[in-house]
């Protein structure tokens, strides 16, 4: 099988045939990849909702050089030989992204204080990157009543941007598919069918997938920021997954766990709600070491070694204030 050479950002790589001018993006690194809110590599049929990773295709191909008349969902667009991509080199490109985020944010609520995703969340690296410093929107956001969905996640739907995540992963990892899209338009949301939980083994990994913080931990919610916590590699042997997670710890309490996620923010092994929720005492873990963190938010600011001291705080905040 003949490899197929793709320029991206005047970067040349050589991919195999179907790779899509994300996934070569990716291969090359993070200066040309282009950001991506709904496509998630785990997933089947994932991205082509959100229109953030659009790029520019100025050589379709060596046979045929004429460039694409519009702007392409690259994580949907499959690579030719001899192609050529413009994504941060193009201001057509900028442009369009931060009209895609400006329409994102038209409906988000200012909720990065108290949210528990603040910190790792990717629309806040997207809107730093790509946002404007004032709306132009004059009607009234829409919202939503905050409502349970399990003992153990709570779906604030007015933060959701509808990137379909947590419906793929409830399709594709567990058996009884509860929870869906309903209406269309502008008042489409996330639900789950009359007098129905999610209630599955897997389904804490819905959390893990949500871009925002439309899906939180119930468990962890407002407990500390999670730049204050310290992140650990630890496994466990469990017959549900494979026990390999992530302990957000203070000192020596555990106050979430979470599944381990590579530098573009998705799941390198899913986990089971058992290790996720149940298991935070910290004999139950088997530590490997400080998790080394890639992301450019706050959190991998605070940079530590084995002999770091941690002497942060965390900032506790009374529920009632915040529910």
């Amino acid at each position: 099988m003949s490899l197929l050479k793709v320029t991206i950002d005047n970067k040349t790589i050589e991919v195999e045939p179907g790779t899509t001018i994300l996934q070569a993006a990716r291969m090359i690194g993070p200066d040309v990849a282009p950001p991506a809110m709904c496509y998630y590599t785990k997933l089947k049929t994932s991205g082509g909702y959100c229109r953030t990773c659009l790029v520019k295709v100025s050589k379709g191909s060596e046979k045929d050089p004429r460039p694409m008349p519009k702007l392409v969902a690259s994580c949907r667009t499959t690579v030719m030989d001899g192609m050529e991509v413009e994504n941060f080199t193009s201001p057509e490109v900028v442009d369009a992204r931060n009209g895609v985020v400006e329409f994102l944010l038209l409906n988000h609520p200012l909720d990065c204080p108290i949210c528990d995703q603040a910190g790792e969340c990717h629309l806040q690296d997207l809107s730093y990157e790509n946002g404007k410093s004032k709306t132009r929107n004059e009607f009234e956001r829409r919202t939503f009543e905050k409502i349970d969905i399990g003992d153990k996640i709570q779906l604030h739907m007015t933060r959701c941007i509808l990137c379909y995540r947590c419906v793929k992963v409830a399709d594709q990892f567990t058996p009884e598919r509860v929870h869906g899209v309903i209406n269309r338009g502008e008042v489409s949301e996330i639900s789950t069918y009359i007098q129905h939980a999610v209630d599955n083994d897997f389904s804490g990994n819905m959390i893990d997938v949500c871009p925002v913080g439309a899906l939180t931990d119930k468990t962890f919610r407002f407990k500390s920021r999670v730049w204050f916590l310290k992140p650990v590699d630890a496994h466990r042997n469990c017959d549900k997954c494979s026990g390999k997670t992530v302990l957000w710890k203070y000192g020596q309490e555990i106050y979430r766990i979470t599944g381990r996620k590579d530098q573009w923010g998705e799941v390198e092994e899913f986990i089971c709600n058992t290790c996720r929720f149940d298991k935070k005492a910290p004999s139950d873990w088997t530590e490997e070491g400080p998790r080394k963190l890639s992301r450019h938010s706050v959190i991998s600011q605070g940079q530590y070694g084995a002999k770091t001291k941690f002497v942060a705080s965390p900032v506790t905040l009374p529920n009632k204030q915040l529910s």
